[in-house]
C-alpha cells in the first residue's frame, strides 16, 4: 500500500425566533427545484465579473477568499481518490493558503489521479456553479454545495482546517437560508467565476514555484506527481492550465451565451 499526500430559498421565522434544523433543511431541499433561465444584462454581468475578480485578487478579500478556493483544491484530491477505491485520511488546511491530503491505497496509477485534481479542481466547480446560474439549477447548486461541504468536516484533520472548513460551511448554510429567490442566480454566478479566477492564480503561484522559488518546490503538486509517476512536472503543470482554460472558456462561452440571449 502507498501513501500519499497532496497538497436558496428564504425561510420566514417570527420576530426573535432562530431558523430551526427543520427550516433549513427545508431550505436546502427546495433549492434542488429548477428556477428560471438566466438573462442577465451586460452591465449586470460586468458588475458581477468585477466583484469576483475582486474576491480572488484583491489582498484583502483573497486572504479569506483564498481559504476556501484551497479547501475546494484539496476536495479535489479527495474526491479524485475516492473514485479510484483510495482510502482518504484527512485533509489538512493553513491560514497561509496551503493544504495537504493523505490518502492509502495500492497503486501509483490511483495516487497520480488523486493528485492530478487538486488544480483543476476550483476551476470545474467554478464552471459548474456558472452553468447551473445560467441554466436555471444555482439554487441545487448552492444546495448540494452546502451538503458537500458539511460533509467534508468529516476528513479534516486539524485546528486551524477545522476552523477554515467550519467557516465555509456556516457561510454555505447562511447563504441557503437567507439569501433571496431572486439573488441565488448571481450569487452562484459570483461565486463560480470567483473560483475560475482563483484557480487560475494559483495556478501562476504553483508556476512562479517552478520557476522562481525552486527551494519549495518540494511542496509542489506538480513535483511530487513528477516523483511519483516519472513523467515531468512541466507535463502536470500544462495538464493543469489545459483543463483550467477549458473550464473558464466552457463558463464564459455559457455565461456570453446568457447574455446575447438578454438582447
Amino acid at each position: 500500500m502507498n501513501e500519499t499526500h497532496f497538497a436558496g430559498v428564504p425561510v420566514l421565522q417570527a420576530a426573535g425566533e432562530p431558523p430551526a434544523v427543520g427550516d433549513w433543511w427545508d431550505a436546502v431541499v427546495a433549492g434542488f427545484a429548477h428556477g428560471s433561465l438566466l438573462h442577465p444584462e451586460p452591465m449586470t454581468v460586468m458588475l458581477i465579473i468585477a466583484v469576483a475578480v475582486g474576491l480572488a485578487v484583491l489582498r484583502p478579500t483573497w486572504r479569506w477568499f483564498g481559504l476556501f478556493v484551497t479547501f475546494v483544491h484539496e476536495l479535489g484530491h479527495a474526491f479524485a481518490a475516492l473514485t479510484t477505491g483510495r482510502i482518504v485520511k484527512g485533509i489538512h488546511l493553513n491560514f497561509d493558503h496551503s493544504g495537504q491530503m493523505t490518502s492509502l491505497g495500492r497503486t501509483r496509477r490511483g495516487a497520480a489521479w488523486a493528485g492530478f485534481w487538486g488544480y483543476p479542481a476550483p476551476a470545474l466547480a467554478g464552471a459548474a456553479l456558472v452553468w447551473s446560474a445560467c441554466a436555471g439549477w444555482a439554487g441545487a447548486a448552492l444546495s448540494l454545495g452546502a451538503l458537500v461541504l458539511l460533509a467534508a468536516l468529516l476528513f479534516i484533520r486539524n485546528a486551524a482546517g477545522v476552523l477554515i472548513a467550519v467557516a465555509c460551511a456556516t457561510v454555505a448554510q447562511l447563504l441557503v437560508m437567507f439569501i433571496p429567490k431572486e439573488a441565488v442566480a448571481y450569487v452562484v454566478l459570483a461565486l463560480g467565476i470567483g473560483l475560475l479566477v482563483g484557480s487560475v492564480k494559483d495556478w501562476f503561484k504553483v508556476l512562479s514555484v517552478h520557476i522562481r522559488r525552486r527551494s519549495h518546490v518540494h511542496s509542489s503538486d506538480a513535483y511530487i506527481l513528477y516523483r511519483t509517476t516519472g513523467v515531468p512536472s512541466g507535463v502536470w503543470l500544462a495538464g493543469f492550465a489545459a483543463v483550467v482554460a477549458a473550464c473558464a472558456g466552457f463558463a464564459f462561452a455559457t455565461l456570453g451565451d446568457a447574455v446575447v440571449s438578454y438582447a
